[in-house]
């Protein structure tokens, strides 16, 4: 096979699912003397245009089928689209068989990502499982020496000033070819995974042999977690709510930590529900540096702020709820990089306005932390592969282990502990008073380093603020993993906790909540973790 630069486009095939755009490229092709092939509705439509079409079954002289299921699988659709145009055996099978070049292919295919995502049952989604196009598109695709695939209406425009731009006659480049049908590759790539992944899950096969994980492009970014590492954000079409979805309304681009970040936050903030009233939180470096509810969007993030000033200074804030003018007032004394919020009046706007480089994202609701879903880790050589984590707790599942038993306030305080340090990373130590985190330990080897480090802060913010003591005093505690020792939760109990809430489980339980009973506290079992490594 000899490659050339130009390639002849003097007849096109079109078969598409989403007729968006086909008219004003029928016309287009049609203008350009090019003769034009087309199926089903496809034809139909460019017909009813008053464009010459010609029906695919006219070429194939064989009818189409079993309701649509078989009109291009035929040796003269994919002997036109696969024939070697410089290859004498090749063409000699052509003019044996009258068979004719096909030399534009645009397909899309049936809308199986659309079915699933509005739930369609079982029989539906395998008949919009496409196979005359995914075979079409590889055969095209695979002869790009001499065939040009499109398979995006987004690249039509790009289609037809490639074919004007070389002259008289319509021809596309080599170049042009190669990047079509790389795009092809992958949209049927990706469709196929989409077919597989949804097959495992109908079929209830929770490690299948092979997992396909398909993206799409949304943004390129500046650089990813450092200035050296090129990166883009992939959209896996799942449409959760959250930064894949979202609308950003001013600001810089968000940068790859941003995305990583914003995410943290926005998941985090979805834990509460916006009928338990306003509640804000502040992430940096993917963990939490404060989190809170209160009366207003304004107090909740106060409570939250004050947890950590200092950690919190160029930090993203998430809401659960509206943003209005004076929490938006409140943010602004400091310097944030994001805020994200499910609705956001326009005095919010009108006065982040003023602040150009902050991000603002408009999301379309709170993500629902009860649904299942999958976790990816990348690991050298493979992919980890989980179950989101979406475990939650109401007070019935807790077991009290202590002799004291929490208040109803106290209650209170360990659940919403136990909702921030699910999103904290191991081993995580919370601190709450009065539904605000007043403490957060990440991310440390020891867990009583943890615990030591969240009390520090505290203390520290007690200073800034000017309280006569630690916020810690008098506070739930919150432990993602069982204490293994009774070490942890004893400088819990210092920093002046009174409550602990924890998984159990560990050889020492026994010798810990003997440690509790001594130091007064209450203390309740979940009979669940939540690492975050």
């Amino acid at each position: 096979m000899t490659v050339q630069d130009l390639a002849p486009v003097r007849r096109a095939l079109i078969s598409v699912s989403d007729k968006t755009g086909l008219i004003d490229l029928a016309r287009a092709l049609d203008a350009m003397k090019i003769e034009i092939l087309s199926t089903g509705g496809s034809a139909a439509a460019i017909r009813d245009a008053g464009i010459p079409v010609r029906d695919v079954s006219d070429l194939t002289e064989f009818p189409e089928m079993m309701d649509g299921r078989v009109k291009t699988l035929h040796p003269k659709v994919h002997g036109g689209l696969l024939a070697l145009r410089d290859n004498g055996m090749h063409v000699a099978s052509m003019a044996e068989h009258g068979i004719v070049p096909i030399d534009l292919l645009v397909v899309n295919l049936y809308p199986f990502e659309a079915a699933l995502a509005r739930g369609a049952g079982y029989d539906e989604m395998i008949e919009n499982i496409d196979i005359g196009g995914p075979a079409m598109i590889r055969a095209s695709a695979k002869n790009h020496a001499f065939v040009t695939t499109v398979v995006d209406v987004q690249d039509y425009d790009a289609l037809l000033a490639e074919l004007k731009s070389h002259g008289d006659e319509a021809q596309t480049s080599y170049g042009f070819r190669q990047k079509m049908a790389q795009i092809a590759y992958a949209r049927t790539g990706a469709y196929d995974a989409a077919v597989s992944t949804w097959m495992a899950d109908a079929i209830g096969e929770e490690a299948p042999r092979r997992r396909v994980i398909a993206g799409e492009l949304k943004q390129t970014l500046r650089y990813g977690e450092n200035s050296h590492q090129k990166a883009a954000f992939y959209v896996d079409g799942s449409n959760r709510a959250g930064v894949a979805v979202a609308e950003q309304l001013q600001g810089k681009e968000l940068s790859y930590n941003n995305f990583n970040d914003t995410d943290a936050a926005f998941e985090l903030v979805s834990e509460f529900l916006p009928d338990d009233g306003p509640a804000c939180a502040i992430i940096k470096h993917a963990n939490p540096c404060g989190v809170a509810k209160g009366a207003t969007m304004k107090e909740a993030y106060q409570n939250a702020f004050d947890c950590d000033r200092t950690s919190a200074f160029g930090g993203i804030v998430a809401l659960n709820g509206a943003l209005d003018g004076d929490t938006a007032e409140a943010i602004s004394e400091i310097f944030t990089e994001v805020v994200i919020a499910p609705a956001i009046h326009q005095d919010a706007r009108d006065i982040f306005a003023k602040k150009k480089n902050l991000r603002l994202i408009l999301a379309p609701g709170l993500a629902n932390t009860a649904e299942a879903g999958l976790a990816y880790k990348q690991v050298s050589g493979g992919m980890l592969v989980q179950d989101r984590d979406n475990g939650a707790l109401t007070v019935d599942d807790l077991k009290v282990v202590t002799k004291v038993a929490p208040t109803d306030a106290q209650m209170e305080d360990l659940l919403f502990a136990w909702k921030v340090a699910k999103h904290v990373k191991s081993n995580a130590i919370v601190y709450v008073k009065d539904k605000a985190t007043v403490g957060v330990g990440a991310g440390q080897m020891s867990r009583v380093d943890s615990a030591l480090i969240a009390a520090k802060k505290s203390e520290r913010m007690a200073e800034a603020l000017g309280l006569p003591q630690p916020l810690t005093i008098g506070s739930a505690v919150a432990s993602d993993a069982f204490f293994p020792f009774a070490d942890g939760l004893l400088e819990a109990a210092a920093a002046g906790a009174t409550c602990v809430i924890q998984p159990g489980g560990s050889m020492r339980d026994e010798e810990v909540i003997k440690a509790a009973d001594d130091a007064g506290l209450a203390m309740v079992f979940t009979g669940m973790r939540h690492f975050r490594h």
